[in-house]
């Protein structure tokens, strides 16, 4: 089962600080349907963020913005309504998975974003980097003691490219999460090294692409995300729009 394509706004987030519209444009005539936010509202506002890709015909999958909770969740929960934003996603810190108990004390913060999120209509979601899967306590990775303790509201984005650095099958990952499973980050390289690797376009690194994207899951977003490109991004950004909509992967606007 396919899903439609998204780009990640820290991909094109210095493109955008330059030119929100022009850029948001060029996104969705490559064929590209959805934007998940990355530093965007916090340099032009909500509104002229969620105007500006509505009148490119992007639909807002997500924010990626810290997860709400303690002082600042009123004001990242009425961002992310004002922006349009089903679902906030964000990550715990590296060394929140070195301990069972610094798991628990991080996932406190994550629950109640949860929690705070549930009472607006808004989602809250996880994103992983490669601790998650590295870090194992009893023999366990530590990315399933997260689960255990994360309050079941909370949805996951998998970002498949750093669970294969954890040391961990992205397809199995995704077929383990099921439904819970609402977003995958799409990014290829050399899979060496989570601090060094220079990103490629789509299809042209290691990973298996279409074993993880046809692995059974809840998936409502395939959201492509290139850092440390050393190719121009809109060029990659449209190779990689051709891998996945042209093999059948994704869905597009633009037919291939």
């Amino acid at each position: 089962m396919t899903a439609p394509i998204a780009v990640m706004g820290y991909t094109v987030l210095e493109q955008a600080r330059a030119d929100l519209e022009g850029t948001l444009d060029r996104v969705a005539a490559i064929g590209y349907l959805g934007l998940e936010t990355y530093g965007l509202v916090e340099e032009y506002g909500a509104a002229r963020v969620r105007a500006a890709a509505d009148a490119a015909g992007l639909a807002i999958t997500s924010a990626h913005t810290p997860f709400p909770a303690g002082d600042a969740a009123e004001r990242l929960l009425d961002d992310a309504e004002e922006l349009g934003a089903p679902a906030v996603i964000w990550s715990m810190e590296r060394d929140e998975f070195d301990s069972p108990e610094s798991i628990a004390r991080g996932v406190h913060r994550v629950n109640e974003a949860a929690s705070r999120a549930a009472e607006r209509g808004l989602s809250v979601g996880y994103h992983n980097h490669f601790a998650e899967f590295s870090q194992l306590h009893g023999g366990r990775e530590a990315y399933d003691l997260l689960l255990e303790l994360l309050d079941p509201r909370v949805v996951i984005e998998l970002d498949a490219y750093w669970a294969r650095m954890g040391g961990a099958d992205p397809a199995e990952v995704l077929r383990r999460l099921g439904d819970r499973a609402r977003f995958v980050h799409v990014k290829d390289g050399p899979a060496q090294s989570y601090e060094d690797d220079v990103l490629v376009p789509i299809g042209d690194g290691t990973m298996d692409w279409r074993a993880i994207l046809t692995a059974p899951s809840g998936l409502r977003w395939h959201i492509v995300e290139l850092e440390r490109l050393s190719v121009d991004t809109f060029d990659a950004l449209e190779a990689s729009y051709r891998h996945l909509v042209g093999a059948g992967l994704s869905e597009g606007r633009v037919e291939v």
